[in-house]
């Protein structure tokens, strides 16, 4: 397909049709997506699998009523006009509909010819390779599960008839690989991730391991006795908390009543000592993109600053709702889907370089508790309230140094509370898919054993 020419020419007379067959507002809304996905067992392809999808979808605004129907085959046209039109007479009136106007894209980069490029061969090299790393690691390193990566590339166009005729390609890479280490007595299981829009940025034998250190370093733990301490977060699980806080930062969930943090902006929510950044224009990140799902420009913002709560994240929907601009947060699952509101790169930002210190000095300043590098049941945790009580494994910590691992303990709380007891954050930032934090320690929570 010539989306150069056959998208633009397309999307034209789709969007002047379904205005001539009475929508006030119509949008076209196309995705392609290329991926070369491999998972590797035991220094073996276990799957190597290639495929090519693309779709279209039209949403119009009619008599203030949504409308929306979807197709991958161009031939049904028609039917998709048809469709849309059709449903805007069951759809409730919602005089906060609306489509975005044109504005200027942002310039980020998201495009990398290597990922774009790479054969089979030399992808296959690259997961061999990290699941290889892990079994170099320890000979107690038995089995891998989950040594997969893929290797995306993939166009998104928007037009409407306000005026937005945009389009951009992007590339993504993404690795993961489980490490199991076996001593004759228990098997313990380690984790490491890592992704980004540019091939250069995965240290595929790092991934390998880190994720067979994880595995190694909870052999032979031990339960602890329930107390109030401290938790030193890892850089993945300082994120599990983090994404907790993100669906809170949604205008959507505000709106619908589902938000911890409603009727809080303005007020002081976290530790004053950093910022939580959603920025959509941080070269090279997953969630980077010149523009929205809807056609918004991409931008940096500031949702707390200093602790405090200065903004949500807004399409354009609840953006009107709100009586403000969008944030260029609209994003959809595929073309299939209608956009909703979600974080593009969400982390932690630091600025006290007092408060910021390097790993080994966070543990130096733990007297007694858990350096915690995987939870078990976050997603019990209940967005609305915040409240948390999750199983956590990791090391022991007693007066700055690491003692033994410790299983089968749990901590609780509440997530707001949790981000006002940071005491140091570590300066190695690094992110999970599209959100980030840096080490975390946190005193003063309770811990079950």
């Amino acid at each position: 397909m010539n989306c150069d020419l056959i998208t633009i020419e397309f999307a034209s007379n789709l969007i002047d049709r379904a205005i001539s067959s009475g929508a006030e507002q119509a949008e076209f809304f196309f995705k392609t997506a290329k991926s070369l996905s491999i998972d590797v067992k035991d220094q073996k392809i276990d799957t190597l699998e290639t495929s090519v999808s693309y779709g279209y979808s039209l949403r119009v605004i009619k008599n203030n009523r949504l409308g929306f129907s979807y197709s991958n085959d161009l031939k049904e046209v028609d039917k998709v006009i048809d469709n849309a039109i059709e449903a805007t007479k069951y759809a409730e009136p919602d005089n906060f509909l609306c489509l975005p106007s044109y504005q200027r894209p942002s310039t980020v980069e998201v495009y990398d010819k290597n990922i774009a490029l790479i054969s089979e061969s030399d992808a296959m090299e690259k997961i061999l390779l990290m699941e290889q790393a892990a079994f170099n690691k320890d000979k107690r390193i038995k089995k891998t599960r989950k040594a997969s990566g893929s290797f995306t590339t993939g166009e998104t166009y928007i037009f409407n008839s306000l005026g937005v005729a945009l389009n951009y390609i992007a590339t993504a890479c993404t690795a993961q690989l489980m490490a199991i280490a076996e001593n004759g007595i228990e098997n313990q299981i380690g984790w490491d991730f890592s992704g980004s829009r540019f091939l250069q940025d995965i240290d595929f034998e790092k991934i390998g391991d880190t994720a067979a250190k994880r595995a190694l370093d909870q052999l032979n733990s031990r339960k602890i006795s329930s107390l109030k301490g401290s938790i030193l977060l890892d850089r993945s699980v300082a994120v599990d908390f983090l994404s907790l806080l993100a669906g809170a930062l949604s205008s959507e969930a505000v709106q619908k009543g589902k938000s911890l943090l409603a009727n809080k902006l303005g007020l002081k929510v976290c530790n004053e000592k950093f910022n939580v950044i959603d920025n959509g224009i941080f070269n090279r990140m997953l969630g980077s993109r010149p523009f929205d799902d809807e056609g918004v420009p991409a931008q940096s913002k500031i949702l707390i600053e200093k602790g405090v709560l200065k903004t949500f994240m807004y399409n354009a929907y609840t953006a009107r709702k709100a009586g403000v601009n969008s944030t260029g947060n609209a994003i959809r699952g595929g073309f299939q889907n209608l956009p909703s509101v979600s974080p593009t790169n969400l982390y932690i930002e630091t600025f006290d370089y007092g408060l910021v210190q390097d790993f080994a000095k966070l543990v130096k300043n733990t007297d007694k508790g858990i350096y915690v590098f995987e939870t078990m049941g976050m997603h019990t945790a209940n967005p609305i309230s915040g409240e948390f009580s999750v199983g956590v494994s990791g090391l022991w910590i007693e007066n700055g140094e690491f003692k033994q691992p410790v299983k089968e303990a749990v901590i609780s709380g509440n997530i707001l509370d949790l981000f006002n007891k940071i005491i140091l954050i570590g300066d190695d930032l690094r992110f999970y898919g599209n959100i980030g934090s840096p080490s975390l320690l946190i005193e003063g929570i309770d811990i079950s054993g």
